[in-house]
Order: structure tokens, then C-alpha cells, then sequence
């Protein structure tokens, strides 16, 4: 414990600093827009991970553990938020949870056996389809209702194991699934929130696991989650995300959305180009 504390008190301010406005921009993000804001993190943290000469082959690995680990509070928040207005259909959320979970859990822990460019550029994809998502604001045309549980399970395995590969709770595909399965709207974003905080813990715990023989990595850490940025990004996010709930009743969302996914497109490109 002594040696914990010791190598946390030895972080360089500046580097803290970075972090909490990291955490800073990302909590306002998951309060304006609905996110856990994952996904956004991940090349914020491997361009600060990098800075700081951490283990070469493992900067990816880092920025997803401790971007996974920051969503299970993000999205905690937001989803306390939402269910008090009543838009969480929880018995949704106990059908669709399980397979998330396991996809979640399959695709962080099984993060640790593959390279760092190919993660990289699997990241790079999901994102480049997310933002395309989010720019066009494109809206399936409703179904009649939700499937029966065996197709759920067929949906949200895969769904749960592209959220492991990009440290998102996974709202940029259930919230879809669920308008073309005819949930209202409201109902949807508020589920689809919920969902993503199981999804987070198993994702976190995947990557922790997956990093947890790791040699070379950054104390202190568990696994691949590097606990002061952690901290750092969630003490911060926490407050901001207030602001940004408050700001979405105030500001042109739709505009601000396509800002954000620009600001996908930049980052997940740059990324490409560093990794690929």
C-alpha cells in the first residue's frame, strides 16, 4: 500500500493537469451529448500516454483499459439522471445485459493477445462508423417490437464485443437497435445509458485481467488501467458533467453533435496514421 501511494505522490503535476482537463472536456461531452465518452478518450490518452514514454507496445492497451474504467462512472451519472425522468425501460436492459457483458469481457480480456497496430486500427474503423452515425443522424425506421430473447443475445454479443474494442458503454448501436425495435426515443438514449454501465465494469475488468501479467507497465496500475489518470478523469468529469446537461437545454445539441463527430473523424485519423 505504502509503495502505492508512494508511486502516485511522485506524478508529475503537469501531467495531472492533462488529465484532469481531459476529464474536464469529456464529463461536459457525457452530460451535453449522452455518452460515456470512451471512445473520445482513447487517443487523448494514448497521445498523453505517449508523452510520458510509458511501455511502447502497450499505449493502446493503456488508453482503452483506463478509458473503459472512466465510463463506468460517467455513465453512472447520466443513467441516475434518466431514470428519474422514467425513460430507462429496465426490463430491456435485463434481457439485453448478459450478452453485452460477455462480449464486453470477451473482447478486453483478448485485447492482451493482439498487437497493438491491429487493435489501433480496429479501433479506427468502429470510431470512423460511429462519427458517421452521430454527423448524419441517421435514425432507422421503426419495427413493431422488441425480438425474442435468443435474438437479442444474437445482437447484443457482438454489440458487447465491439464496446470491448473501442471502451464504449455502446449507445452509438443499441440506441438504433432499439428506435428500429420501436422503443421511443426518450426510452431508448436513457436504456441505452443503462446498459452501458455493466458493459463498463466487465469491460474494465477484461482489461485488467488482460493486463495483470503484463511486464513493463506504469505504477500504479491494474492491468491496463493506470489508476491516477483514472482518478484524475473521474473527479473531474463528475463535476462537468452537470454543465453539460445544463448547457444541452440551452445550445443547439444538433450542432454540437456534428462538432463531436468531427472531432471523431480528426482523432480516430490521426491515429490511423500514427499506428498504420
Amino acid at each position: 500500500m505504502n509503495d502505492f501511494f508512494s508511486a502516485f505522490t511522485q506524478i508529475s503535476p503537469a501531467w495531472l493537469a492533462l488529465y484532469l482537463a481531459a476529464g474536464a472536456f469529456i464529463g461536459f461531452l457525457a452530460g451535453l451529448l449522452g455518452i460515456g465518452g470512451g471512445m473520445m478518450l482513447v487517443p487523448i490518452l494514448s497521445a498523453i500516454f505517449t508523452a510520458q514514454r510509458f511501455a511502447p507496445d502497450h499505449i493502446v492497451h493503456l488508453a482503452l483499459g483506463t478509458a473503459m474504467a472512466s465510463v463506468m462512472f460517467t455513465s453512472s451519472s447520466s443513467v441516475r439522471a434518466h431514470h428519474a425522468m422514467g425513460s430507462v425501460d429496465w426490463s430491456i436492459v435485463r434481457r439485453m445485459v448478459w450478452p453485452m457483458m460477455l462480449g464486453t469481457l470477451g473482447s478486453s480480456f483478448a485485447s492482451g493477445w493482439i498487437d497493438q497496430k491491429s487493435l489501433a486500427l480496429g479501433f479506427v474503423c468502429i470510431v470512423y462508423f460511429g462519427a458517421w452515425q452521430i454527423w448524419t443522424g441517421k435514425k432507422p425506421d421503426a419495427g413493431r417490437t422488441m425480438p425474442a430473447l435468443p435474438w437479442l443475445w444474437a445482437v447484443g454479443l457482438p454489440i458487447g464485443f465491439i464496446c470491448g474494442f473501442v471502451s464504449a458503454g455502446g449507445t452509438f448501436l443499441t440506441v438504433p437497435f432499439m428506435l428500429y425495435s420501436g422503443v421511443p426515443m426518450r426510452t431508448a438514449v436513457g436504456t441505452g445509458a443503462a446498459l452501458g454501465v455493466p458493459v463498463a465494469v466487465f469491460g474494465t475488468i477484461g482489461f485488467v485481467l488482460s493486463g495483470s501479467r503484463v511486464p513493463g507497465l506504469p505504477d500504479p496500475h491494474l492491468g491496463f488501467v493506470y489508476i491516477p489518470a483514472l482518478i484524475a478523469l473521474v473527479v473531474v468529469s463528475v463535476m462537468t458533467a452537470p454543465v453539460g446537461a445544463r448547457t444541452a437545454h440551452r445550445m443547439p445539441v444538433a450542432t454540437l453533435k456534428k462538432i463531436f463527430a468531427f472531432s471523431l473523424f480528426v482523432i480516430a485519423t490521426r491515429m490511423l496514421l500514427k499506428y498504420w
